[in-house]
């Protein structure tokens, strides 16, 4: 099988004119890559793919020195790429381009050689970036190079060469990581003159060798650059950092939530462990006090840490004993109140936790529907009848939160029983109904993305139709925007509806809400535990509805996020950083419009911490987030905004960073 490279490169620059056939030393830029690339033990064979126009010199030198060049279309590159590779009976294609001279033929041959081994249709050591940016591998076959061609409609997609094979989810992608992420913020490309003096400067140190290592460099780059990826030691550890070491041995993945697992914020740095908590505010085990404006108990508390009216009615419920022989009645009561404020729903069913309970309202919907199959869409928890998506196609849950979640002991005869959708995509989830024998449409309401075009309604009547049970999972939205569920602001009634995380302000209580036809299928079907019975979770439930019925929690919050919102844009527009804002008022997001966007989240979530902000790009509201905290909080977030307007005009962002990169955030569907 035949391994084709094939290097773009032009004349056309607008920032370095000509910049491959700029001189280091006594050679051309292209000749040196070129030189470095042979080197390779795997390509059978390189080709230069140049414009057809405006290129003569570029195509002279190349000639000269006998190289293989392909002429092909000046802007369409992806179809360059395709109609060389075509010419030149490349099976397996790599693709280097012109503007990383110091291309490590070591790397190239990793990259192959994983894709071979793996059977992979691209693999790639920037995709996603953990290379420094001038040490660009990708490679792929044929086959899926054509299939991006044949596909390709926008400009981007035709100058880019690659785009379509990152976003198609059918492509089994590879990705060759380093070792040390942070590797990914130093800058090896040739863009700009700066670039072609610190390049220059490089091959300076090891003349008369051309063929140093990726290694070599690296570390050169770094001295010259007084750069140190490892400014945080370990004897300076806190206590809960030492602690979480511990833990790792102890506790498979560390702890028993991945939303509070320290690698997703701050790598070594995180305090990872609380002493206390009271209103918005935290204490590690070092008694260092941290002002939450992230997750607030990962959306748990809306009316604030250890608020004292809900804490003082539970503390009076332990003097007469959480549990008893006997069932407590305070679950009925709060059965009566969800009822009341949702007219459309007649019984429910408690649990503890959110997974339990999406597992609960599966089991009923399918008994009441006697069907198996479920369309669903967004997150909802760990269990079989969810992860079982992944057994068809293990990409078929990266876009509903988590990406490639492992399915290892989810029976392998529940493939096929549950089928994603796409959000705001109605003629998707409509060909999935008709297509297969779908019983239950689940989903959340919202998340990032309103939905458009009467979705939900959409969605109701065709459930309504088809005979479907129709579950609103509400763990995350409910009572953050309205008195009850977010459906209510839609006027979508759901069969079922599951309401979590806030309802108990801390406390474990989740509730499992639906109409009498559907619920009562619950009879016919085994489902019970022993510590949905006990009675702190609805007592802490009953008081949090009252309080937030008191202070109308839910305008209070929305309030707060709205002003969030409006001073993260204005943030943006002064220090020139462009953000998308996602997410509902009450819990609103923003993501940085860079190719570096995980890197200033790091950074964001580093600085903060330093001036005792627990903080990302996420914020869960809460009624304690005031006034004197959110000030404090835009003013800080104002400075490091500074500081990433510099790196986006060419400072080294590794200059700041002082911990591995923070895993990728969580990506939602909708």
């Amino acid at each position: 099988m035949k391994i084709l490279a094939i290097v773009q490169a032009r004349v056309g620059s607008d920032r370095l004119p000509s910049k491959v056939l700029k001189k280091i030393g006594n050679r051309r830029v292209i000749e040196i890559l070129l030189d470095r690339l042979a080197l390779s033990k795997k390509i059978d064979q390189i080709v230069i793919a140049i414009p057809n126009k405006n290129n003569s010199n570029l195509k002279k030198f190349l000639e000269k020195k006998n190289f293989e060049i392909f002429e092909g279309s000046e802007k369409n590159v992806l179809e360059r790429y395709y109609r060389a590779a075509k010419k030149f009976n490349g099976k397996i294609i790599v693709r280097i381009t012109a503007d990383c001279p110091l291309i490590d033929s070591t790397l190239v041959d990793r990259t192959i050689d994983i894709l071979q081994k793996k059977k992979g249709s691209y693999a790639s050591n920037c995709y996603p970036r953990t290379f420094p940016d001038g040490l660009d591998v990708e490679v792929f076959t044929l086959k899926t190079l054509q299939k991006a061609f044949k596909k390709s409609k926008t400009d981007y997609e035709k100058e880019h060469v690659t785009p379509l094979i990152k976003k198609d989810k059918n492509i089994k992608k590879i990705a060759v990581k380093s070792k040390n992420q942070l590797l990914s913020q130093i800058r090896l490309t040739l863009d700009t003159k700066e670039d072609l003096l610190i390049i220059r400067k490089i091959f300076k140190k090891f003349y008369p060798d051309i063929f140093f290592s990726w290694k070599k460099t690296i570390k050169y780059y770094m001295k010259i650059k007084k750069i140190n990826f490892n400014k945080k030691k370990s004897s300076n550890y806190s206590k809960g950092q030492k602690l979480w070491v511990k833990a790792n041995k102890l506790i498979p993945n560390g702890n028993m939530l991945l939303s509070k697992n320290p690698n997703r914020f701050l790598p070594k740095i995180w305090p990872t462990y609380f002493s206390k908590a009271k209103g918005c505010q935290v204490w590690d085990l070092d008694k260092k006090k941290y002002i939450d404006m992230s997750t607030m108990g990962v959306g748990t508390n809306i009316l604030g840490f250890q608020n004292s009216n809900i804490d003082n009615v539970v503390k009076n419920t332990i003097f007469k004993s959480n549990m008893s022989t006997l069932n407590c009645p305070e679950e009925v009561y709060l059965a009566e109140k969800l009822i009341e404020m949702h007219k459309w729903s007649s019984m429910v069913k408690f649990t503890r936790t959110g997974g339990e309970a999406n597992a609960l309202a599966v089991r009923i919907a399918r008994a009441a529907s006697g069907k198996d199959t479920i369309a669903f869409c967004g997150y909802h928890g760990w269990h079989d009848w969810y992860l079982a998506t992944n057994l068809k196609s293990e990409k078929n849950l990266n876009s509903h939160l988590l990406k490639d979640l492992k399915v290892k002991g989810v029976p392998k005869k529940l493939s096929g029983s549950i089928i994603p959708f796409k959000y705001n995509d109605f003629n998707h989830l409509k060909r999935l109904v008709e297509k297969n024998n779908v019983g239950v449409i689940k989903m959340e309401v919202v998340r990032d993305i309103l939905p458009k075009h009467n979705f939900l309604k959409k969605v109701r009547n065709l459930a309504s139709k088809k005979g479907i049970v129709l579950i609103f999972d509400e763990c995350t939205t409910g009572f953050r925007q309205s008195f009850g569920g977010i459906h209510k602001t839609y006027g979508v009634e759901p069969d079922i509806s599951i309401f979590g995380k806030a309802l108990g302000n801390g406390y474990a209580i989740c509730a499992v809400v639906g109409k009498k036809e559907i619920m009562e299928y619950a009879k016919e079907s085994f489902i019970s535990s022993t510590f949905w019975s006990e009675r702190i979770g609805p007592t802490a439930a009953l008081q949090t509805l009252s309080e937030m019925n008191k202070i109308k929690s839910w305008k209070i919050i929305s309030q707060i996020g709205k002003k969030i919102k409006k001073n993260w844009l204005k943030i943006s527009k002064e220090n020139k950083v462009p953000i998308d804002i996602l997410g509902i008022d009450a819990l609103p997001k923003f993501s940085i419009v860079s190719k570096n966007n995980l890197a200033y989240k790091t950074l964001i979530t580093q600085e903060m911490l330093k001036k005792g902000f627990l903080a990302s790009n996420t914020i869960y509201v809460s009624t304690a987030h005031k006034e004197k905290y959110l000030s404090h909080y835009f003013d800080i977030l104002n400075d490091i905004f500074k500081k990433i307007r510099k790196c986006e005009e060419g400072e080294f962002l590794s200059n700041y960073l002082e911990t591995p990169l923070s895993k990728k955030d969580f990506g939602r569907l909708n």
